[in-house]
């Protein structure tokens, strides 16, 4: 609200500033101005920043915005996953921690995750969040740092719901996250669509368009009686009475938008634009009062200390094992590929390199990169730029495309399907603006649902994304061919049913 980003860069600075203001919103939601007052935040977004920039540069899954999970045994997957669990039994007797995820990565990937029952699912985007900020803490293994934050949800447009953060480096490059749910979820996602609300109202008041005008303050007006409402319920100190005076201001700011709207008076839109400064200033004391509460996280910091040994000493004896495969999840010759590879090399010819991206859960399947490997920098630049040139015909409305360079051939596939795995045909051009194919900023692949199938629920469109990198001799058609074999054999690698694409 009321800030300018300024980004001074030789690179497209377009995903940057959108990244700067999505880790401002992670960590301050509206209230930007903490940048300025709160040095720990302040230090914490920088460092959020640059290791985002270092992960892009060389993890996979983080440049296209995806989760990648460890590929790991049954019996060292359950193991995992039953830790977690008794963990998290013993924590959710707290009330304060009765709504908590724990989270365990290796590296940049997922090894596992258990919920308490009243816990919301969180959001993809939440969890890459969670991968970022965990190379963010100490070094000091075995230290323990917490935070406040404020995830953006499963919903379709982003909010900022307050969660406790408690993350410790368990044993060399596995981390384990605690989230605990804050203050009341229903509140945080009607306070953050009211401030949206206002903000969109008076940048529309420039414009001067009576129907705009007539919307933006329908919005605002509709979210704000949300809020009151949701307020009513809301147990918290000092609460009611910031209540008061935010209900006594948007009156008197509705009656200037009245007035404007029967006399088209700029006297009144002037008086209404100073009025929407103090009604933005009670916005945020509410938010403050729900959804910052410093007492709960440092008692479930306290409780936390308590559960992290059991699960340290639950996967002490894994962590060579977790340490390789952080390094070296999967290969084209390694389990479970490894039977497959015969049959991989003989029906995908001349197949140099492949990203498949479940657009619905947004995990990534894709052979680990050897950086050890002669050329191993040469092939990921190839592969970063593949990345690159593919979203930026998607942006122009292309979901298929192939193109080559003098040294290889390249494929990039975006299709869509029904719940029952049936091809979805689509005759609309996506119009997205500038917005940058990704899940952290915003769901762009929610949004291109939308669009393309505006008669369906986003929920029930699956979308599929797949890149490819062939030696340059592979033809066009063979490209073509080959694709539609590579997505159903890594659907039958992931047991999941086979299905045929449609690419065209």
């Amino acid at each position: 609200m009321d800030y300018v980003f300024i980004v001074i860069s030789g690179e497209k600075v377009a995903n940057l500033i959108d990244m700067f203001v999505t880790f401002a919103r992670y960590l301050c939601g509206p209230e930007i101005y903490q940048l300025r007052t709160n040095n720990c935040k302040s230090t914490l977004y920088t460092r959020l920043i640059d290791q985002w920039l270092l992960l892009r540069n060389r993890d996979q899954a983080v440049f296209v915005e995806g989760l990648e999970q460890l590929i790991i045994n049954n019996d060292i997957s359950a193991t995992c996953l039953q830790s977690l669990k008794e963990s998290i039994a013993k924590l959710s007797v707290h009330p304060e921690c009765s709504k908590i995820h724990a989270l365990l990565f290796v590296d940049n990937k997922c090894l596992s995750l258990y919920s308490s029952t009243p816990a919301k699912e969180l959001a993809p985007a939440d969890i890459l969040f969670l991968i970022i900020l965990t190379h963010c803490v100490s070094e000091e293994s075995g230290h323990l740092e917490s935070f406040q934050v404020l995830l953006s949800g499963s919903d379709v447009e982003p909010k900022c719901l307050p969660h406790a953060v408690h993350v410790v480096e368990l044993l060399s490059q596995v981390f384990l996250v605690y989230l605990v749910e804050m203050g009341d979820p229903l509140v945080s996602a009607t306070l953050f669509e009211t401030f949206h609300h206002l903000h969109r109202l008076r940048f529309i008041q420039v414009q001067r368009e009576m129907a705009s005008i007539q919307m933006g303050y329908e919005n605002v007006d509709l979210s704000i009686r949300k809020l009151n409402g949701y307020l009513k319920k809301c147990k918290v100190k000092n609460l009611e009475s910031s209540q008061k005076q935010l209900i006594k201001k948007w009156d008197v700011l509705k009656g200037k938008y009245r007035e404007y709207l029967k006399t088209l008076s700029n006297e009144a839109l002037l008086r209404a634009e100073s009025l929407a400064m103090n009604l933005l200033d009670s916005l945020k004391e509410i938010h403050n009062l729900t959804a910052v509460d410093d007492s709960i996280l440092k008692c479930s910091a306290a409780h936390v200390l308590q559960a992290i040994p059991k699960v340290r000493q639950d996967l002490a004896d894994f962590n060579e094992y977790f340490l390789v495969k952080g390094i070296k999840n999967f290969s084209l010759g390694s389990y479970p590929f490894r039977h497959q590879i015969v049959v991989y090399l003989e029906e995908f010819p001349g197949l140099v390199h492949f990203l498949y991206i479940d657009r619905n859960t947004h995990k990534v399947t894709t052979p680990s990169l050897d950086m050890q490997a002669e050329k191993a920098e040469f092939i990921q630049k190839k592969i970063w730029s593949m990345v690159t040139f593919a979203h930026s015909h998607l942006q122009e409305g292309h979901t298929a495309i192939i193109w080559k360079d003098t040294i290889f051939t390249y494929g990039y596939f975006l299709w869509f399907e029904d719940s029952s795995g049936d091809s979805l045909k689509f005759t609309l051009t996506p119009d997205l603006g500038s917005k940058i194919p990704g899940i952290l900023h915003e769901d762009y692949y929610m949004k291109l649902k939308t669009a393309m199938h505006p008669k369906l629920p986003a929920q029930k469109v699956r979308a599929y994304e797949l890149f490819v990198m062939y030696l340059g001799l592979v033809t066009a058609s063979s490209v073509l061919e080959q694709t539609r074999k590579l997505a159903s054999t890594i659907w039958e690698l992931k047991s999941l049913p086979t299905h045929v694409i449609n690419l065209i």
